[in-house]
Order: structure tokens, then C-alpha cells, then sequence
């Protein structure tokens, strides 16, 4: 398939196509903006106002190109030409794909996440004395690893972030109201890469299926959550230097951690910030991208090995 998944952001801009170039315009730039149509995969569109002309629509059909549309960065809809309209060799392999192969797959996905927790407590907290216990998780193989690591993630965490009774759950407010945001942010973008490259989401590899859901996208972004708990645990650090000053100042009580503008402006960039990856750093939606491509071959060729998961070479989070 073509290699180019090609992501249009910009606020407004025109897409069309011309000799065979997909082309954009975005408003007040006098240069166009283009590439190959043989060389795109997908087409995402997250700009709320973009305008398209329907001869790219024929063409992008034309060439098997996939148009994916997105609301708050969430696919809503997904054109397809009739012949793609069903991809029956990537359908079949994932259907097929072993309880071994599965376990394997996902055993690799649990080790890139509870590395990528170690090196953020290690970190936000080099000196916890929890930092032990992680790192022996880390290196063992038990069976509830996921879980053994994540109580004691979560603990590091919320000292660190000095609240050190913090739970994560879902339903509370406050910092994990923060989570639950930018978790919502990293699995739009997860979800616009797997229909990039024509994976569907809902055959997962551990989350139990449920309607209307897509276990593949969660099962994938999680050794990216610590993305995002980095990211969050910068803003609580910020925010409450910042409102403790104005306590002392003002003797004013400092206003409970909220999904407000500035914090969802803050976190809904994360994608955009480099990390490391197989010895380049870029973007992370580029790396999701190659994680989800180095999935789809391992199902295709069932050979789980070629399955890449992130972690970083480096132990530095200061661009994420």
C-alpha cells in the first residue's frame, strides 16, 4: 500500500487535486501545498472548516485512498472507494490471528508500557523508595505484571505530584479528570492511525469487545499513557506552584485542577512532541503511526516479533 497518511489540521484551507497532485491551499499562504496521490495511503482531516472538492473525492477513490473525517480529533467518518471498502487479506489475518500470537503480541505491548512507567517515575521521582519495586516488575515476567505496576506507578506518581494518597480512578476529579482528557486526546490519535492503514479497531488483542468500542486502539496506546501522564504531571507541577503563589499572596485557597481551555490546549498538542524511536525522534503521532504499521505486518505475516512497541532510547521526557 501507499505510505503517506496525510494529516490536515491547518484551521481552513481547500483541498483539491491536479495532475495527479493532492493539492491544499490554506488561507493566507500564497504557496500550494502538494503530493503524489500514488504516494497517500489515508487522508485525516481534523480541521473544523476545511473545504473539499469532489474531484479529490473521485481521484482519492480512484487510487484507493481512504478519506478519514474527524470531529474534536475523533474519526466520525471514513470514505472509502468501493474496492477498499473491504480489505479482505488484513480482515482474515486479524481474524486469525493465534491465542499465542495474541499473547505474545500483547505481552510485548505490557513491557514497552511498564518500561515507559519506570522511566517516567525515574523521572518525576529519582529518589522514591518505591523505585525498586518498579524496576523488579519492570524486569520480571508475572502474570498480573500490568497491574503490579500500575499500583505502584500511580503511587510514585502522586507523591511526586505531592498528593500522596492518589488513586487513580476514572470517576474522581481533579488530576484524574487531567488523565482522562489527555487519554481521550492519545486515543483519537491511535484510532486515526489504525484506519489510516485499514486496521479495523474492533479486533483487539486483550480489551474485551463491547458495542461500539475498539479494544485494538486501547490495547495499543497503552505504552503511550505515560505520554500523557508526563504531560499532566508538567501542568499539575506548573499549576500549583502558580496557585500556591497566589494563596500566599492573596491568602486565597487554591481552585481545584479542572479540564479548562488552557489545559486542553496544553495536552491536545502532546502529539505533536518529540520523542525518541528505533533511533530518530519525531513526533509522536509519527511514532504511533510506525507502531501501528509494525502491528499490522506482524498480524499479516503472523509473526508477532515484528511487532515494535514504543519505548525510548533515552531516559529524557523533557519533549513530551
Amino acid at each position: 500500500m501507499s505510505y503517506h497518511i496525510v494529516s490536515i489540521d491547518s484551521p481552513q484551507c481547500s483541498l483539491s487535486c491536479k495532475d495527479g497532485q493532492l493539492t491544499c491551499r490554506v488561507d493566507g499562504e500564497e504557496k500550494l501545498r502538494t503530493i503524489p496521490l500514488e504516494d497517500v495511503a489515508s487522508i485525516i482531516i481534523t480541521s473544523f472548516s476545511a473545504s473539499v472538492h469532489s474531484k479529490l473525492l473521485i481521484e482519492a477513490a480512484r487510487h484507493g485512498i481512504a478519506l478519514i473525517l474527524c470531529e474534536a480529533f475523533q474519526p466520525v467518518s471514513i470514505m472509502l472507494p468501493a474496492n477498499r471498502s473491504t480489505d479482505t487479506l488484513l480482515t482474515r489475518a486479524q481474524l486469525d490471528i493465534t491465542g499465542r500470537e495474541r499473547e505474545t503480541l500483547w505481552r510485548r505491548t505490557v513491557n514497552a508500557k511498564v518500561k515507559n512507567q519506570l522511566l517516567l517515575a525515574e523521572q518525576l521521582a529519582p529518589n522514591d523508595s518505591k523505585l525498586e519495586e518498579l524496576r523488579k516488575i519492570s524486569a520480571g515476567s508475572h502474570e498480573h505484571k500490568e497491574a503490579m505496576a500500575a499500583r505502584t506507578h500511580w503511587g510514585i506518581f502522586g507523591r511526586a505530584l505531592g498528593v500522596p494518597d492518589f488513586i487513580r480512578e476514572r470517576e474522581q476529579g481533579g488530576v484524574n479528570s487531567l488523565l482522562n482528557y489527555g487519554y481521550a486526546v492519545l486515543l483519537s490519535t491511535v484510532l486515526q492511525k489504525l484506519f489510516g492503514v485499514g486496521l479495523d479497531p474492533t479486533f483487539g488483542i486483550f480489551h474485551a469487545v463491547r458495542e461500539q468500542a475498539t479494544p485494538l486502539a486501547y490495547d495499543l496506546m497503552e505504552p503511550f499513557r505515560p505520554c500523557v501522564d508526563w504531560r499532566v504531571a508538567q501542568w499539575v507541577r506548573k499549576h500549583s506552584k502558580e496557585t500556591a503563589d497566589a494563596a500566599m499572596r492573596d491568602s486565597a485557597h487554591p481552585k481545584d485542577l479542572e479540564v479548562d481551555k488552557a489545559f486542553r490546549a496544553w495536552v491536545t498538542a502532546f502529539p505533536l512532541e518529540k520523542v525518541d524511536y528505533l533511533d530518530m525522534t519525531i513526533e509522536i503521532r509519527g511514532v504511533i503511526e510506525g507502531v501501528i504499521r509494525s502491528f499490522r505486518r506482524a498480524v499479516i505475516e503472523h509473526k508477532p516479533t515484528t511487532y515494535r512497541p514504543w519505548t525510548p532510547n533515552s531516559i529524557k521526557w523533557a519533549g513530551c
